[in-house]
């Protein structure tokens, strides 16, 4: 006796209709994001993940860092070069409406304290950061607008942008949307090779730097070459550029490099284990200044001070910046973070006036139109 075939009822196929729809959608939400990098262009959103141990996957991978040590990574499709010019609509921000996680006095106590536990001896040299917040309607401010805003009037050897909205990051519901104007490169892996640029001083010229930010630097230098050491073969870490002045727009700033040779089949998470967060934007002791920032300072950092870049793991080649000089937008914010690294010798007056000085040309840009 023949079994009858099943006949899909109207709500089951409704259903499927729906969930193909969905799929579809999916897809096409997936194809619309991308992130950028000078002229790298990362596209057809393939897969999201936190899982650091993916990234021995081969694979196009774009990493956000957030300084509280959250890794999120977006699998791309493709990579190609891009010399389109970007396109987006930035209605322009008000500059008065900026809210600052701590204001001048909390700052300058925020300093003085630091200061207190140095004199201790519990730290050489730590960043107090804060984090401001402006409102903002999505319908008038795509962070791809301000992107083109960024490129145009602070160009920076780190730029990118990052267009995930949470509609494409299906795992975790989230937006990721960046526009980052970093100077500062965290990590670059190419060769066999691994380096790292910290910076330490800024001022609006050469003069202005001090022998307190050389010292600074130095001492953020030895702390790099240790984590690079932990992770990097025996004897071959080294500084080929120490204390090099480099002018970007409206400041300048004091710049070494750290170079090493990878150990064999080192791992990503070992690689981050060993170097973040990145330590110029932390302190040092680390683990020491770690526990003071999380004291001290009123609002997590999020993507800033954390790490914004690449893994191309067909060639074995990476680029990853600091999250500095970086907008993010959350929900209806558009959130920008800014900081001081502070030793014996620092100011705590002149450390927030430093803050505001990075600050300063950045919100000025924000508050311009696109187109």
């Amino acid at each position: 006796m023949l079994t009858p075939c099943h006949q899909p009822s109207i709500k089951e196929l409704n259903t499927k209709v729906i969930s193909q729809i969905m799929h579809s959608n999916k897809q096409e939400v997936a194809s619309k994001a991308f992130a950028q990098f000078g002229t790298k262009r990362f596209e057809d959103l393939e897969d999201v993940s936190v899982d650091l141990q993916r990234l021995s996957e081969p694979g196009y991978w774009v990493v956000v860092a957030s300084f509280e040590n959250s890794f999120l990574l977006l699998k791309f499709k493709n990579l190609r070069e891009n010399h389109e010019p970007l396109q987006g609509v930035w209605a322009g921000v008000e500059n008065s409406n900026w809210q600052s996680s701590m204001d001048k006095n909390q700052y300058v106590q925020a300093v003085q304290k630091l200061k207190d536990h140095i004199e201790l001896g519990d730290v050489y040299q730590t960043n107090i950061c804060r984090v401001l917040k402006n409102n903002i309607s999505r319908d008038e401010f795509d962070i791809e607008g301000l992107a083109v805003l960024l490129e145009r009037e602070n160009p920076a050897p780190y730029s990118s942008v990052i267009k995930v909205g949470k509609e494409a990051n299906f795992r975790l519901n989230k937006d990721d949307l960046i526009a980052s104007a970093s100077p500062e490169l965290f990590l670059k892996i190419d060769n066999g090779f691994i380096y790292s640029a910290p910076i330490k001083g800024t001022g609006k010229t050469q003069e202005d730097l001090t022998e307190k930010d050389k010292a600074e630097n130095i001492m953020i230098v030895d702390l790099v070459r240790n984590d690079l050491s932990i992770i990097c073969k025996t004897g071959s870490v080294e500084v080929p550029k120490l204390l090099e002045i480099q002018q970007h727009p409206g400041l300048v700033h004091l710049v070494s490099t750290v170079r090493g040779e990878l150990k064999e089949n080192v791992s990503w998470a070992e690689i981050f284990a060993a170097t973040f967060p990145p330590g110029s934007v932390s302190g040092a002791p680390k683990i020491s200044a770690l526990k003071l920032i999380n004291k001290l300072e009123n609002s997590i950092r999020g993507p800033y001070c954390g790490a914004i870049g690449w893994i191309d793991s067909f060639k074995n080649q990476a680029q990853l910046s600091v999250g500095i000089r970086t907008f993010w937008i959350d929900n209806d914010e558009l959130l920008f973070g800014t900081g001081a690294g502070i030793t014996w010798g620092s100011d705590p007056e002149h450390e927030w006036k430093e803050t505001e000085l990075k600050c300063e040309r950045l919100f000025a840009i924000a508050s311009k139109k696109n187109p």
